[in-house]
């Protein structure tokens, strides 16, 4: 007995053994990413490495390996693959409904397990001994990396460092027409837009308020009573969609939503333009800029214009910017542990966020502690239908954060501290500090900057003016 036991023993230890010796000889199925034609030869080599060491624990595109006949072997390979996709989707990624540049946040996601060795999981090192990450490996990710950022991601003018870096500065002006933003300045706090009269863009969304309303949820005609948290309108051109489940792909589309929610404006553009028709002067202005007249189309996109004028520029951006002395030593603290806890990963770019959406509750199961889930708490999945992006939500950007209380989309904290622990929690997987809490809160304070007028380039019919005057001697 013993003797076939100790058989057995011997067994599958060489079986253990055999079967990634096997890998060596037998490569994993190709992913798409093998079809993607290299930009340049950093390219090619970072691909290569993302190939063979990432993408087949990141994807919707399973294919299986051969050993995942085997019973145990399927469960391993099952888990890993359902973990990894909580985390991102390489194919998602990488070929977009919208072709384009790979986002800022996945360029993050993967600097950040780069550096830290974090990936890939040990039982895909266990079965593919040559998956363990090289150091060319690294160097070949980190050089990718930054020549993407630098093309695609960084703030023009920012220092060469910086540009290769997850967070930028915020731009100091827009490209907008200046005459359509006057118009969209006063339609933002023009009550009229309600059915009403009570409730404008600025109600939930007031310069005074960090952009939002300081409310649990916002009210609208009648003292209507919303159930998910109101999310700046400060920055808001930056974000790649808005509201919580990106519903809306730009400012115009969000501008839109608003005035026809019965639980908000509850009226339509048809009743605001009879409003507005009675009002002269007004009519008089709408018309110099929009010649055709209200109407839908002109109410957007005016109030979209306005809305992309509302920068905050903070001390963080002159830190970036390379004035040492814009952050204190506290604040300087939190920096370093917003990146090593990896916070950046999500909250990353211009406005740190508002570019991904993420599963809420990635390291604990935020809503089964949370408990009465209800239709807002599905984020994305609303919008698409899709299961992948059940609790997907997108991630808030953290400008004016200390400002914008309370917080998360249900608005379950009411403090900047109590919201740290809880992202620290379920996105993290971490229990932090006191002391911890309270830098990465200093930090976040640090990102709180005002919304100064102007922040625009002139309107076209201004630059003209200007051309036309050059040839006159005048100016």
């Amino acid at each position: 007995m013993k003797k076939k036991l100790l058989l057995v023993l011997v067994l599958l230890v060489i079986g253990g053994a055999a079967l990634p010796l096997l890998n060596l000889a037998i490569p994993l199925p190709a992913s798409r990413l093998a079809t993607i034609k290299p930009q340049s030869p950093t390219h090619m080599m970072a691909l290569q490495v993302l190939e063979k060491k990432c993408v087949h624990c990141h994807t919707s595109e399973v294919q299986l390996p051969w050993y995942a006949k085997f019973p145990i072997a399927r469960q391993i390979i099952g888990h890993d693959i359902n973990v990894g996709m909580q985390h991102s989707d390489f194919i998602r990624e990488f070929f977009p409904e919208k072709p384009g540049p790979l986002s800022e946040v996945m360029l993050s996601k993967i600097e950040y397990t780069t550096l830290n060795r974090t990936m890939p999981p040990p039982p895909f090192l266990l079965m593919h001994w040559d998956s363990f990450m090289k150091e060319a490996d690294d160097q070949a990710l980190l050089k990718w990396i930054y020549e993407e950022r630098e093309k695609h991601h960084a703030t023009p003018g920012a220092p060469p460092e910086v540009m290769r870096g997850a967070l930028q500065p915020l731009p100091e002006k827009v490209a907008v027409n200046a005459d359509k933003v006057a118009l969209g300045e006063k339609l933002f706090f023009d009550p009229r837009l309600s059915k009403d009269n009570t409730v404008s863009c600025s109600t939930c969304h007031h310069p005074d308020k960090g952009g939002a309303d300081q409310l649990p949820f916002s009210k609208g005609v009648g003292g209507a009573m919303g159930d998910i948290n109101d999310p700046t309108a400060f920055n808001s051109g930056f974000q790649f969609a808005l509201f919580w489940d990106g519903r809306a792909a730009n400012l115009e589309e969000q501008a839109d939503g608003p005035v026809n929610n019965p639980i908000e404006m509850a009226s339509n553009w048809e009743e605001v333009a009879a409003k507005l028709t009675q009002d002269e002067a007004f009519t008089r202005e709408f018309l110099a800029v929009y010649p055709d007249g209200y109407n839908k189309k002109n109410f957007t996109e005016a109030i979209a214009e306005f809305e992309r004028t509302l920068l905050t520029p903070a001390p963080f951006d002159a830190f970036l910017k390379g004035d040492a002395s814009a952050l204190d030593d506290q604040q300087k603290k939190g920096y370093e542990l917003f990146n090593s806890l990896g916070c950046y990963t999500c909250h990353t770019g211009v406005i740190l966020g508002g570019k991904s959406y993420e599963k809420m509750g990635l390291r604990a199961d935020y809503f089964k502690d949370r408990g009465d889930v209800i239709k807002r708490d599905y984020g994305r999945f609303n919008v698409t239908g899709d299961e992948y992006d059940r609790f997907r939500l997108k991630t808030p950007t953290l400008r004016n954060v200390a400002d914008t209380f309370p917080y998360l989309h249900d608005s379950t904290a009411e403090t900047l501290e109590e919201a740290v622990d809880i992202m620290a929690k379920y996105q993290v997987g971490k229990t932090i500090t006191a002391e911890e809490n309270q830098a990465l809160v200093a930090f976040m304070h640090s990102l709180t900057g005002n919304y100064e007028k102007g922040a625009a380039t002139p309107s076209a019919l201004e630059n003209v003016v200007k051309f036309m005057e050059s040839f006159s001697g005048n100016s």
